[in-house]
C-alpha cells in the first residue's frame, strides 16, 4: 500500500551546503571590497580636500605681503592650478590647466615657466610686494568636484578670489588597482575556501554514511544493529537516536506481528479441534438416523445428541465471534447503575440455571454506582461463576462480594473448588487453553469463558486477575471496575 505524503527533497547536502559557504563567503567579500573602496575614496579626497584648504589659507596669509604672481608660482609647484583674481579684477594663472589635471597626473618638466616676478602677465596688471599692506583672511570657500578634478573657490576679506584645482586622477587610479587587488585576492580566497569547506562538509556528513550503510544492513536481514550515537546531543546525534528508537519500534512490532500470527495460527488449530469433536458426534449420529438404524429409544437418543453437540458447537462458535468483537474493539451499551443490584439479579438467574450450586452474594447496604453495560457484566459474571461450578463438580460453594474503594469497585468470585496452581494462575487466561482437571468432554468448556470476561472487564476500563488470600480454599477471581464519573 503506497501513502501519499510531502516529497523529500533529495537534491545533494554536500554540494547545496558549499554553495550556499560560497555564495555567502563571495557576497561578503563583495561588499568588504566595495565597503573599502567607498571609505578609502571618501578618505583620499577628504586629505586633497584638505591640502586645497591649507594652501588656500597660506595662501590668504600671503595676499599683500608677497608678489600675486610669485604667489601664484609658489601654488602651482605643488602641482595645482591656480588662478588669482585681484580686487581691480586682475587674473592670475599658473600650473596645470583643470584639463590637464583631468587627463593625468601633472608632468613637473610640463608645467609652464613662472613669470619673473616684477613682471606683467597679458592682460593683467603688475602688482607690487606692498610691503605697507596687512595680510587676509578668508571670508568664504566652496569646494566642488568635477570630472577628475576637485576645486576649491575661497573669497578674502579685501575682495581677492582664489581659485586652487587638485586632479584626483590618482586617487581613482589608487581606487581602480586596490579594486584589482581585492579581486585578485578575493578569487584566490575562494578557491582555497571552497576547498577547505569541501574537505570539511565532507568529513562533518560523514555520519549520514554511516546511517546509510546501517539502513541497509539492517533492511538486508541485520535486524539488531543500532547506530547508537556518542553524541546523541547534536543535530545527526538526534537523528540517529530517533532512527534507532524507531527501529526498535519497527523490530517490536515485527515481532509482536510474528507472535500474533502465531496465537491466530494456534488459536484456529485449537478452535478446527474443539469443533471437530461435536461435528464428528453430529455426523455420526445423523448418518445413523439416515440410515433409520436401531429402535425408537436409539434414535431418540442419537437425536438429543445431535441437539447437545451443536448447541455445543454452537456455544463454541458464539464464543469465538465474541473474541474477534473484543480483539477489534468491542462497543458497549454504558449505563449508571448499581452494580449491587445487578449482581444480585444476576445471582438469582444462576441460582436457577444452576440449582446444585451454593451461590452467596455479599453487597454493601448503601448502592454502589457504577458506569457499566449490564449484559456485558452478566456474561462476565456468568462466565466466573460457571467455571468455579465446574471446578467444584457442579455442586460446590461460589461466593461473590462487591467491595466498594476510592477508585472503583472490587468483586470477588471464591469457590471452594481444587484451586489453581500458581503457576497455571495466568495461563488460564490465555485462548483455548483449559487445564487437565478439566478436559472432560461432560464440562463443555473450550477455555474461552476467561479470556472473553478479561476482554469484557479491560472494555470497561477494568482488570480481571487471578487474586490470593481466598477463604474458601479454591480459585479466587478479581474483578475490578472504574469508579462512575
Amino acid at each position: 500500500m503506497t501513502i501519499d505524503g510531502p516529497t523529500l527533497r533529495t537534491t545533494s547536502l554536500r554540494l547545496r551546503t558549499v554553495v550556499a559557504i560560497v555564495v555567502l563567503l563571495a557576497v561578503l567579500l563583495a561588499g568588504l571590497a566595495v565597503a573599502v573602496e567607498v571609505l578609502l575614496g571618501v578618505r583620499l579626497r577628504a586629505q586633497v580636500e584638505d591640502r586645497l584648504r591649507d594652501r588656500a589659507a597660506a595662501a590668504a596669509a600671503l595676499v599683500g605681503t608677497v608678489d600675486v604672481e610669485d604667489l601664484a608660482d609658489r601654488l602651482s609647484a605643488q602641482g595645482l592650478s591656480v588662478r588669482i583674481v585681484q580686487p581691480d579684477g586682475a587674473a592670475v594663472e599658473a600650473g596645470p590647466t583643470p584639463d590637464q589635471l583631468r587627463a593625468g597626473p601633472p608632468d613637473p618638466g610640463a608645467l609652464p615657466v613662472p613669470v619673473p616676478r616684477g613682471s606683467e602677465s597679458a592682460g593683467t596688471g603688475s602688482s607690487s610686494s606692498g610691503s605697507g599692506r596687512t595680510t587676509s583672511t578668508v571670508v568664504s570657500s566652496a569646494v566642488h568636484e568635477d570630472d577628475g578634478v576637485l576645486t576649491l573657490v575661497s573669497r578674502l576679506d579685501d575682495g581677492t578670489r582664489i581659485t586652487l584645482t587638485a586632479g584626483t586622477r590618482d586617487v581613482q587610479d589608487t581606487l581602480v588597482q586596490l579594486g584589482w587587488v581585492m579581486g585578485g585576492a578575493s578569487t584566490a580566497f575562494l578557491g582555497v575556501a571552497v576547498l577547505g569547506v569541501v574537505l570539511v562538509v565532507r568529513r562533518s556528513l560523514r555520519p549520514l554514511d554511516v546511517v546509510t550503510s546501517t539502513a541497509r544492513s539492517i533492511a538486508g536481514g541485520d535486524r539488531g544493529r543500532r547506530l547508537r550515537p556518542s553524541q546523541p546531543d547534536t543535530e545527526i546525534g538526534r537523528v540517529a537516536v530517533a532512527m534507532d528508537e524507531m527501529l526498535d519500534a519497527v523490530e517490536g512490532a515485527e515481532g509482536d506481528a510474528v507472535a500474533a500470527e502465531a496465537r491466530v495460527r494456534a488459536f484456529l488449530s485449537d478452535a478446527a479441534h474443539e469443533l471437530r469433536t461435536p461435528v464428528a458426534g453430529v455426523r455420526a449420529a445423523a448418518d445413523t438416523l439416515v440410515r433409520g438404524g436401531g429402535d425408537d429409544a436409539t434414535r431418540e437418543a442419537l437425536a438429543v445428541l445431535v441437539v447437545r453437540q451443536a448447541d455445543r458447537a454452537a456455544r463454541l462458535v458464539d464464543d469465538m465471534l465474541t473474541m474477534a468483537r473484543l480483539d477489534r474493539g468491542i462497543e458497549l451499551d454504558r449505563h449508571v447503575v448499581d452494580l449491587g443490584a445487578v449482581l444480585v439479579a444476576e445471582a438469582d438467574r444462576l441460582r436457577s440455571r444452576l440449582p446444585d450450586v451454593d451461590l452467596t452474594v455479599v453487597v454493601p447496604a448503601r448502592p454502589v454506582p457504577a458506569d457499566l453495560d449490564t449484559e456485558r457484566l452478566a456474561q462476565v459474571l456468568g462466565n466466573l461463576v460457571d467455571n468455579a461450578a465446574r471446578a467444584t463438580g457442579g455442586a460446590g460453594r461460589v461466593v461473590v462480594t462487591l467491595e466498594r474503594g476510592d477508585r472503583g469497585s472490587l468483586v470477588r468470585v471464591e469457590d471452594d473448588g481444587p484451586g489453581i496452581a500458581t503457576d497455571d494462575r495466568e495461563r488460564v487466561f490465555d485462548r483455548l487453553v483449559r487445564l487437565e482437571a478439566a478436559r472432560d468432554a461432560r464440562s463443555g468448556g473450550a477455555g474461552l469463558g476467561l479470556p472473553i470476561a478479561r476482554g469484557i472487564a479491560e472494555a470497561h476500563g477494568g482488570a480481571l486477575r487471578h487474586g490470593t488470600d481466598g477463604t474458601l480454599g479454591g480459585a479466587v477471581f478479581e474483578l475490578t471496575l472504574p469508579a462512575s464519573c
